[in-house]
């Protein structure tokens, strides 16, 4: 067996989601979308979302500082997350919207933005009766 195939990625393990302003970026990540703190260290800060941890990190070099990948959270019911979100002053760039329609479900989504201006989304796979 070579070593080429014995390698093999098993999941995500960390995001990191560059911020300007790390008080601000907290509050909307555990306040706004009720996300576990972890804990902070040197200047980073870090939140459980399903087994993933999302690292907050205000960027030490010009090259790090941009806009981070979007990260799609999923939801049991996208509407009720969308209205509990827009309660607590979230901003969308849409509503809820299908996305596809697959075999046995359908695929919804709706993207927001978060504190720093990164592109976020909610994700639902609704089961079909």
């Amino acid at each position: 067996m070579t070593i080429q195939s014995e390698f093999k990625v098993t999941g995500i393990g960390q995001i990191a989601i560059p911020v300007r302003n790390m008080e601000r970026a907290v509050e909307f990540y555990q306040d706004k979308l009720g996300l576990s703190h972890l804990f902070s260290v040197s200047g980073l800060t870090f939140f459980e979302c399903g087994g993933v941890r999302l690292m907050l990190s205000v960027p030490e070099k010009a090259e790090f500082d941009h806009p981070s990948s979007i990260i799609y959270f999923k939801v049991p019911d996208i509407q009720t997350a969308y209205e509990s979100l827009l309660a607590r002053s979230v901003y969308f760039e849409d509503n809820p919207h299908l996305i596809a329609e697959m075999e046995n479900h359908d695929l919804w989504m709706a993207f927001f933005r978060d504190s720093e201006n990164n592109l976020l989304a909610l994700m639902s796979e609704v089961a079909r009766n």
